[in-house]
């Protein structure tokens, strides 16, 4: 994000949630970043005793007057007895495909589509978003030309300004043999921030079952029976030329870049040790429990999908994600498709008895920054990381942005009457 003078903030009355509780307190944020974060009325006060910001304000927190700031920029939000968590991470989203092509054959300026999707996240309480972008054939919007087109303008667009923290996750179809110089040029030059290896072929994965691989093309790309068939042929003839060597020289080239490495739609024991061998540490979207516990058991992190735990179920009746999440078979969940679904699937962990909120938070906020390596610099409300917050009520059970905060800057507030 561009560099700016930011003042000195005092977040007060929240609930925070913090990685294993949730406690009343107060954040300070000084310059971006959370430079206290004080539980109860004892440690404000003695926070208080010891300096604070003491500019002569005084504001009333819980009964505790919290009076003395320096900073004369000092800004103070309320969040009213609302929950505080840190701002959500999302990992895996492949929604910007659906902004620059809502409908096959159509599509809008990718310029237009970053701006008008990443406005979209803070009202969803996303303060990182790894953009997944996916290079391939036969699925969704995989040109090389509007991936690398994509690619570059994420790129240029965060070093300018941005509203969130845009990552780029690659996901590169394995059988789409054409694009691995363009996989391993990104790894070398650093130029994303997150790699999966997929397989969409026909009879395994996701679309183990007869004819399902066909039926979502035809729906989703209106082509003809016959052009589905040469897809069909083209994606098994790719498959069996695989260079499983060179994928695995490319996924430990990618971890040693710093890149974390995923496996995706991981259907079998052999699949998840296969993808392991390749550098992958998150296994996305398995299959069957079985698979994810095994993930879980070779020292994977197992990311499963919020719409699924919304919606009750897979869509494709595979794993349910929230009886993995119960069962310790997976601790990340992302937006996958549907931006909205993550903050709700996070409540409806909750109020489904499945785990507590720090727990349900954490799969969304700290557990995924561990996963790609950023955990240092986001995911808790911690001192010394940087103030990406969201203040969320609730309305009717559902939760309820009011604020987002990355950076310290608020970048979306919800105004009501």
């Amino acid at each position: 994000m561009k560099s700016e003078m930011l003042q000195s903030i005092v977040m007060v009355k929240g609930m925070l949630v913090l990685p294993e509780m949730v406690a009343e307190g107060a954040v300070i944020i000084k310059a971006g970043i959370i430079a206290e974060v004080l539980i109860g009325p004892e440690q404000i006060q003695s926070w208080l005793a010891h300096g604070g910001l003491n500019d002569g304000r005084a504001v009333s927190d819980g009964g505790v007057k919290v009076e003395g700031y320096r900073s004369l920029g000092l800004e103070i939000i309320e969040a009213d007895g609302c929950y505080v968590l840190p701002g959500l991470i999302d990992v895996h989203c492949d929604a910007i495909e659906k902004e620059v092509q809502p409908r096959p054959n159509t599509l809008f300026p990718l310029d237009m589509s970053l701006l008008e999707f990443e406005r979209k996240l803070p009202l969803h309480g996303i303060t990182t978003m790894y953009h997944s972008l996916s290079l391939g054939v036969g699925l969704s919007l995989r040109g090389e030309h509007l991936l690398t087109q994509m690619v570059e303008l994420i790129r240029s667009y965060r070093e300018q300004r941005s509203v969130v923290r845009n990552r780029i996750h690659l996901r590169y179809e394995i059988s789409y043999l054409p694009g691995l110089p363009i996989v391993k040029r990104y790894v070398d030059e650093g130029a994303i921030d997150y790699l999966s290896f997929m397989d969409h072929s026909p009879g395994q994965g996701q679309y183990r079952e007869p004819g399902s691989f066909e039926r979502y093309v035809m729906k989703n790309q209106s082509v003809s029976i016959d052009e589905v068939r040469t897809i069909v042929a083209e994606l098994m003839e790719n498959r069996r030329q695989i260079d499983w060597t060179g994928l695995e020289e490319l996924g430990k080239l990618a971890v040693q870049r710093g890149i974390s490495v995923a496996s995706h739609d991981d259907d079998s024991r052999q699949r998840v040790d296969q993808l392991k061998g390749c550098g992958a540490s998150v296994s996305e979207f398995p299959i069957t429990l079985e698979t994810a516990l095994y993930a879980v058991q070779q020292g994977l992190h197992v990311c499963v999908g919020a719409p699924n735990i919304v919606r009750g179920g897979s869509h494709d009746k595979n794993l349910s994600a929230a009886e993995a999440i119960a069962a310790g078979a997976a601790d990340i969940i992302c937006s996958d498709y549907h931006p909205s679904a993550l903050l709700n699937a996070i409540f409806r962990l909750v109020d489904e008895g499945i785990t507590a909120l720090p727990a349900a938070v954490r799969t969304a906020t700290l557990a995924p920054a561990e996963a790609l390596g950023i955990a240092s610099e986001v995911g808790s409300l911690e001192r010394g990381k940087a103030a990406d917050l969201v203040i969320v009520d609730r309305y009717e059970g559902h939760p309820w942005v009011k604020r987002t905060i990355v950076g310290g800057k608020t970048v979306y507030t919800a105004l009501t009457r």
